[in-house]
């Protein structure tokens, strides 16, 4: 039995796979421990897996390979995973972000290591890339990206068939690039106007009083400000798609992530026009479709990192 550890802003998810196929038993999802010490994170995994042991009926020592899919950024700690993620860490922005702690990292890895004997954590957007090419949308791409629009805005690349990481493991963190001026929108890394600060599932609450399901609702429904709304946050998070496309000059893009997910009809025609027919030497035939893997990709990205 492996273990699939999905961690996110707002959610954790843990599952087992038995190494037969993509089947995953024992699934389980909580809220994201953000109170206590700073280690509540790591201990709710463990917990959550051994729970999943129980239901599944086997033993906890017969696990003892961790994928751990996890929001981001890292920093590196005696060379072990600490996340420095703005919706869990409130000691980045301080408390205006309102988070209920001062945390400034979180230890993952080491934790985890007492644990098991084998643990592989990466960037969720690296580990869900890793996933899509395998079983999703960008198999056979040999330069492609997965892109995340959920509680927070995640990037994983691929160029020339080798996904990059970087120093820390943070490669392709695009969600803390700066593509419009604003200097009122604050982002839990303690950005003001950043692209996360801006169109993310939780900013999008904060500065527009409707979560985005509400917002897109009311747009669908034809209300002319929330349609003037998404179509603002569509044109900055497609300026940011069109950065990825031309930078790295990516064949495709697949994106995920529950504000995405939930809304793709209406808002993949819309992020598309921000990139389409814009300088075409770099931009023709790249295409954005959404991710194969659909919703389940979090739980496949951590699997992927085992296979």
């Amino acid at each position: 039995m492996k273990a699939c550890i999905d961690i996110g802003g707002t959610k954790v998810a843990v599952s087992l796979n038995s190494g037969a196929g993509l089947e995953l038993v024992a699934r389980r999802s909580e809220p994201t421990a953000k109170t206590g010490n700073d280690d509540a994170l790591a201990h709710q995994v463990i917990r959550m897996v051994d729970e999943a042991c129980a239901e599944a009926g086997v033993a906890p020592q017969t696990v003892q390979r961790a994928g751990v899919s996890s929001c981001g950024p890292f920093v590196l700690r005696a060379g072990l995973v600490e996340l420095a993620a703005p919706n869990i860490c409130g000691g980045l922005a301080g408390p205006e972000r309102g988070l209920p702690n001062n945390w400034m990292s979180a230890p993952v890895e080491a934790p985890l290591r007492h644990r098991f004997a084998e643990v592989r954590v990466e960037n969720d957007c690296i580990a869900a890339l890793e996933a899509e090419r395998r079983w999703g949308a960008l198999q056979g791409f040999e330069h492609c990206a997965y892109v995340t629009w959920s509680t927070g805005i995640g990037m994983g690349v691929c160029v020339d068939g080798r996904v990059l990481r970087g120093k820390n493991g943070n490669a392709g963190h695009g969600g803390h690039m700066f593509v419009v001026d604003n200097d009122d929108a604050l982002c839990g890394c303690g950005n003001v106007g950043d692209l996360e600060a801006l169109v993310a599932g939780n900013a999008i609450a904060r500065r527009f009083g409707s979560d985005a399901a509400g917002l897109l609702q009311h747009a669908r429904a034809g209300d002319a400000g929330a349609v003037a709304t998404v179509d603002e946050l569509c044109r900055v998070m497609g300026r940011a798609l069109y950065n990825l496309v031309v930078t790295l000059d990516l064949q495709r893009i697949s994106l995920g992530g529950s504000v995405f997910v939930n809304n793709k009809d209406y808002l993949l025609p819309r992020l598309q026009a921000q990139v389409a027919g814009k300088l075409p030497a770099l931009t023709a035939g790249a295409e954005l479709v959404p991710a194969g893997l659909a919703e389940r990709v979090g739980d496949y990205a951590a699997l992927a990192l085992l296979v």
